[in-house]
């Protein structure tokens, strides 16, 4: 449980007692939470090395540390009992990919591998799948993608074209430039292809995205076609194919890891190292980093080191069946009063998740710097993002339509709040903590970029206001739009392979369906795949979800006490209609879109 103070500024205490108070918990919590460079070019991170040199305030619950465990080992478990885990083979049946992990599908997973060739489906997980943040609406084609009428229009409405349908707004892009060049993982003395492909779409007047043109380098060349639907089925299937695995590798490391988990490490230092805890803003955000620096920690140690947190947590249990009863039960018996790390440490040494992976260390890294130059703060507000890429009017567009009604709600909660312990813009200029706040985000979160907007200084409520909304949709509402539902779409690793084995034909007609089970990840590089998404998309048994304050900050001690809770009973109501309506739309729709449910959504980045 936290401790509680009555909510004040610095500038409203006056006892010596308290300033000194405040002035030494930030000392103490500044010497606890320092920042360190994890690569040049990307946002600076906490300090620890592993989990264990994090302070015990931060630090997971003992339940979600075994349940952690569980999770992946009870999976890796499975798959090594089938003897797939370490399978170098190819896959010579796609049937076969479906019996690994039988009973852990969910029935969008299963939906996923029944549609996964069709273009219908394929265009709407650019709207709803787990990555909506790449496409926009194409007003003039690129240069470098030379789409012609001639080649489009029989995909097109009758007697239409491509310049009318531009005109219309019917016409869309995805464009992974940012992949051009990004050094890959070699295998056998190969870099494994990566493509920095082009993918254009059309809204038909059945109001289906559907995909229309593929190219899949950048440079034009005779021996970078330009694939269409009226191609051969495998030629088709393999292009999108390049194009899902670039998606994949931007979902994951530009969208998922940068632009929630390491931006939500960066918010949660900052909080902890300038607002102290009677601050009405630490009050205000604090549940929502929770777990942010265990799950970050150990995510690094996962992602780039020994795979220590894949421990043979269960090696002490008696039997084979014991896997099948209560992970805490087993817990219980095996590591009562044990820290994850401790256990961890007994692992043997084996491979890192960035094994399984196209991008080796090296490309990992160049992304995600190319990736953060890009950050801008108006990317990171919704409804700024959405008008930017022109998809106010896309229809069935569900991540924009629950997106923009969660920021308004979250808008109007903080609002409330903010407005509430600030009376005027002079209080926001005199809170000398709330300045040094954002100051750090600006320099280590951003690294000072003036060119991506963040502020370095508030000079009124309202631009209070706006950050705040920010912080809190990313870490909540945006992280589950990434996160949630990579079970669902990725675990179907056809339909988003984590690495492609052969590079694209350079030209046309040479495809079959051996091709594609040559360029698919091998048997054990997909399973192992497989356990690491279901891993990163469980829902532990503590998940506290967006608008529960479990641990009340704004306490009975506080003066503020009635007001803040009155606002928190409201931020609830309007969540839980929100959920209510979010729950009927989908009961009349297959595949359903929950990804931005407030009753399924955690309260921060914790896993």
């Amino acid at each position: 449980m936290p401790l509680h103070f009555t909510a004040s500024k610095v500038f409203e205490d006056e006892l010596p007692l308290l300033v000194d108070h405040r002035k030494k918990e930030l000392e103490r919590h500044k010497k606890l939470f320092q920042w360190n460079e994890f690569a040049e070019g990307l946002p600076h991170i906490n300090s620890a090395k592993k989990l264990s040199d994090l302070p015990a305030e931060v630090l997971f619950s003992f339940s979600k540390e075994v349940e952690t465990i569980y999770t992946r080992e009870s999976g890796m478990f499975e798959l090594k009992l089938k003897g797939l885990a370490d399978s170098t083979k190819q896959w010579e049946d796609l049937d076969k990919i479906k019996k690994v992990f039988w009973f852990r599908k969910t029935p969008i997973s299963e939906y996923v591998s029944e549609h996964w060739k069709e273009d219908d489906f394929f265009g709407s997980q650019f709207l709803n799948g787990t990555n909506p943040n790449v496409i926009q609406r194409c007003t003039t084609l690129p240069p470098n993608f030379p789409v012609t009428d001639e080649m489009v229009q029989p995909f097109l409405e009758d007697g239409s074209s491509l310049a009318t349908e531009m005109k219309k707004g019917n016409i869309f892009i995805c464009d992974y430039k940012r992949l051009e060049g990004v050094p890959t993982r070699v295998v056998n003395g190969e870099p494994l292809p990566l493509t920095a492909a082009l993918c254009l779409f059309y809204n038909n007047p059945e109001d289906n995205l559907t995909p229309i043109a593929i190219q899949l380098e950048q440079q034009t060349s005779e021996q970078n076609p330009i694939y269409l639907p009226s191609d051969s089925e495998h030629d088709w299937l393999l292009a999108k194919m390049f194009v899902r695995n670039a998606d994949f590798i931007e979902h994951q490391n530009s969208y998922h890891l940068l632009g929630t988990h390491l931006l939500a490490e960066a918010f949660a230092m900052a909080t902890l190292r300038s607002l102290p805890i009677m601050h009405p803003l630490h009050k205000l955000l604090i549940p929502h980093f929770r777990y942010t620096l265990p799950v970050n920690t150990i995510s690094r140690e996962i992602l780039f080191g020994p795979e220590e947190g894949l421990t043979k947590v269960f090696k002490y249990s008696k039997s084979i069946h014991s896997l099948k009863a209560n992970p805490i039960d087993i817990a219980t018996l095996t590591i009562t009063n044990a820290y994850f790390i401790d256990v961890s440490q007994k692992i043997t040494k084996k491979r890192t998740f960035i094994q399984d992976t196209t991008l080796g260390l090296e490309g990992l890294k160049e992304l995600l710097k190319r990736a953060h130059s890009e950050i801008t703060y108006s990317s990171l507000c919704l409804p700024e993002n959405i008008v930017a890429r022109g998809l106010e009017s896309i229809p069935n567009f569900y991540y924009r339509e629950d997106g923009l009604k969660l920021w308004n709600i979250i808008n109007s909660f903080v609002q409330g709040m903010v407005e509430h312990f600030y009376s005027s813009d002079s209080e926001v200029s005199r809170d000398s903590e709330l300045q040094d706040w954002i100051n750090e985000i600006f320099i280590h979160g951003f690294l000072g970029n003036e060119k991506s907007g963040i502020p370095q200084r508030f000079d009124t409520v309202k631009e209070v206001i706006k950050f705040i909304t920010m912080v809190i949709f990313t870490v909540t509402a945006q992280h589950s739009s990434v996160s949630m539902g990579q079970f669902d779409y990725c675990s179907w690793v056809p339909n988003s392979p984590i690495f492609l084995c052969k590079a694209p034909p350079t030209t046309k007609g040479s495809s079959s369906m051996s091709t594609i089970f040559e360029t698919l990840p091998d048997v054990g590089s997909t399973v192992r795949g497989m356990a690491s998404i279901w891993l990163l998309s469980k829902k532990y048994s503590d998940f506290i979800p967006l608008g529960s304050y479990p641990n009340q900050y704004f306490d009975e001690t506080d003066g503020y006490f009635d007001v803040t809770k009155q606002m928190m009973k409201h931020f609830q109501a309007e969540l839980s209609y929100l959920s209510e309506s979010i729950t009927e739309r989908n009961s009349t729709f297959t595949p359903p879109y929950n990804y931005l449910n407030p009753a399924e959504m955690e309260n921060s980045v914790s896993m």
